[in-house]
């Protein structure tokens, strides 16, 4: 496949890397050309413009601080229409640092904004519970990739991308859950700065047993 990948820093290298490694053609572009040849070096890829990481792309990964989105999505021509029938990644975070606290109002997902910002594109939230670290060290459990998507055909493509890194996808519902994947994500940070390993506050359910997940009181 052909992946654009709009975006420079260490999510974006890694998913690169990973997805080079797999046979896939990865083209990165960014708001600094400079970062952008680096980090299409250290991946495999190749750097280009931001119009034309997206113009021939089958999938586009959107890796960008949250507060960035409303730059570099224009800067690719989304408004326009660049990535309407494409798969649109998203893997951002809308939290306070170190807290967790979503800057979103109420009710909101970044992910929504990001649908908005591009029109006709298949938006899906993904990779944004790991570090960039969990898809470039080799790991002997796979971790599992929640989604959320409306799109049939973009999930499964975006599966099959989770998978070519060694991942594991798990299809949430529609883009509507992605307000609840968000708030997961501030749970993740909130706990991990305050020194606590989240995966010690979520119980372990067998798959075989999940008829047993706790209940409404």
């Amino acid at each position: 496949m052909r992946i654009g990948i709009l975006g420079t820093g260490t999510l974006a290298t890694a998913l690169a890397t990973g997805w080079t490694r797999a046979g896939h053609d990865i083209s990165i572009g960014g708001r600094s050309p400079e970062r952008a040849e680096i980090a299409a070096k250290a991946s495999g890829g190749r750097a280009r413009r931001l119009p034309d990481v997206v113009a021939d792309a089958d999938a586009v990964l959107l890796s960008v601080h949250w507060e960035g989105i409303a730059d570099i999505l224009p800067a690719a021509g989304a408004p326009a229409g660049s990535l309407a029938g494409k798969p649109l990644i998203d893997p951002t975070n809308a939290v306070e640092h170190g807290i967790g606290v979503l800057r979103t109002r109420s009710g909101r997902a970044i992910a929504q904004h990001v649908a908005e910002l591009a029109p006709g594109a298949h938006v899906v939230k993904a990779f944004h519970l790991f570090p960039s670290t969990r898809w470039t060290a080799p790991a002997l459990t796979p971790a599992t990739v929640a989604m959320c998507g409306d799109d049939p055909g973009a999930l499964e493509i975006v599966g099959s991308l989770v998978r070519d890194v060694g991942g594991v996808p798990a299809v949430l519902g529609g883009l509507d859950r992605a307000r609840q994947l968000e708030e997961v994500a501030g749970f993740v940070i909130g706990l991990a700065f305050a020194g606590v390993d989240p995966q010690s506050a979520i119980p372990t359910v067998p798959s075989s047993r999940a008829d047993e997940t706790p209940q409404q009181p």
